[in-house]
């Protein structure tokens, strides 16, 4: 007998992690070269560096 359970917050994110991990391989294989570089990471990844620093005024 199989027994179905609710997906856990741990099994969503390691199947986050599966799919990140799977489109890097994919990246990977379409590279030209040995290695993806950082920004080409980041790209696949969907991370944005944020590289302005806010500056908040001083209350005087």
């Amino acid at each position: 007998m199989v027994t179905l359970s609710v997906r856990s917050v741990s099994d969503q994110v390691a199947l986050a992690e599966i799919e990140l991990c799977g489109e890097l391989m994919i990246a990977a294989s379409a590279a030209i070269g040995e290695r993806l570089s950082a920004d080409r990471i980041d790209e696949v990844l969907n991370v944005r560096v944020i590289t302005e620093r806010t500056t908040v005024p001083r209350q005087g």
